[in-house]
């Protein structure tokens, strides 16, 4: 682990990205942590590690939730969490789809959001680059 913290009385831990699904599992396994609410991921470009990966549990038993953040490198892949939690399926889709994040042993890992072909980054320059080619427009961007 590298940090643990509580902010407005939600706690969370900032673990290694090598030990994070270990960490999960012993998480679902021994406390309890029986709902994956949320996987999401935030984007911050100037560092090393640009990705913000977090996964946002529930224990009903304890009524308590728990952030966990793993920092990845761009292209850095992560272990699939749907063996631990059903509900993480869609919600790893939608973080790769967003922000390109692999989930290495993902059952169906495919877009969900986007079309087939959306490239990513730069957006502006990709949004017009679609909207020409499959809408025969210029965009309004």
């Amino acid at each position: 682990m590298q940090e643990s913290s509580s902010y407005l009385g939600q706690n969370y831990l900032v673990v290694d990205s090598s030990v994070v699904f270990e960490i999960l599992e012993l998480l679902r396994d021994e406390e309890q942590f029986d709902y994956c609410v949320d996987v999401t991921a935030a984007h911050y470009p100037k560092r090393e590690k640009q990705f913000d990966l977090i996964w946002i549990l529930y224990s009903f038993e304890r009524n308590e939730r728990l952030r966990i953040k793993t920092l990845l490198a761009d292209g850095e892949a992560v272990r699939s969490t749907v063996s631990l939690w059903p509900t993480a399926n869609w919600l790893e889709r939608e973080v790769f789809d967003m922000f390109g994040i692999r989930f290495e042993g993902h059952p169906d890992l495919k877009r969900i959001l986007l079309p087939e072909g959306w490239k990513g980054y730069p957006i502006l320059q990709q949004d017009k680059e679609w909207v020409q080619i499959n809408v025969g427009i210029e965009s309004g961007q």
